[in-house]
């Protein structure tokens, strides 16, 4: 069964290699792809070095395209080397490699397994407190108006290719932030089986969020839209 992790990247250059290598060193047998949507800051410039050594796979894109974006490119590469485990992590250091063996383990009974920052006290430690209260607010409104149970932001999550449809992430029309709770919310609509993990989320520790106050309000909008329209997307 082929199994890979697939991490989008822009400006990382102070996470990406120290990620990879805690990917690696868990011994999984994981191939990683790295999606870089044209980094400045010599993220690049690592990338090559690194993947002479340990066969890392990379897609370097011309422009930054979206979070979303990248997901669906990456997938769609995926689903056509025929991975049959994949998982998606970001690539600022946020997510722990030490829950994957978590994910595994999880996904022997379900298609789809996603961690959660709600089941776990403190799971945001160390982070600001209007990430925490926007983090908060955007899992209730997702509960209350899409009944969507999960954590449906979050971008660590494990796919089995044999089960789930790549045609249901990509229907997904977001191409930002908003990708991660629509395409659940689609996966859910279609009936497969869905799960969580609990995790503690690390504070980013070198670099910035790419996300701005404009995407916070494209994200906002794009959400009251699709309330309206859900039963068109």
């Amino acid at each position: 069964m082929k199994k890979i992790v697939f991490i989008p990247t822009h400006n990382e250059k102070n996470n990406i290699s120290l990620l990879i290598y805690k990917i690696l060193n868990l011994r999984l047998n994981f191939d990683i792809l790295i999606i870089d949507d044209n980094s400045k800051d010599g993220t690049r410039d690592i990338l090559d070095k690194i993947k002479k050594k340990k066969g890392i796979k990379t897609i370097y894109r011309a422009q930054k395209l979206g979070i979303g974006s990248a997901h669906k490119r990456a997938l769609k590469w995926c689903y056509k080397n025929k991975y049959s485990l994949i998982i998606s992590m970001d690539g600022d250091g946020t997510h722990d490699p030490k829950y994957i063996p978590k994910l595994l383990k999880k996904s022997k009974n379900y298609d789809f397994v996603s961690t959660t920052r709600f089941k776990k006290k403190n799971s945001l430690k160390g982070w600001p407190i209007w990430r925490i209260a926007l983090t908060s607010l955007r899992h209730i409104i997702l509960v209350k108006a899409l009944r969507l149970e999960f954590d449906a932001s979050g971008a660590f999550r494990l796919i089995n290719s044999n089960k789930i449809k790549l045609s249901h992430f990509v229907s997904a029309k977001n191409n930002s932030y908003s990708f991660f709770w629509e395409s659940l919310f689609i996966l859910k609509r279609e009936k497969y089986s869905i799960a969580e993990i609990p995790i503690s989320l690390n504070a980013r520790k070198s670099g910035s969020s790419k996300m701005s106050l404009f995407d916070i309000y494209q994200a906002l909008k794009y959400l009251i839209v699709f309330l309206f329209k859900k039963n068109k997307f």
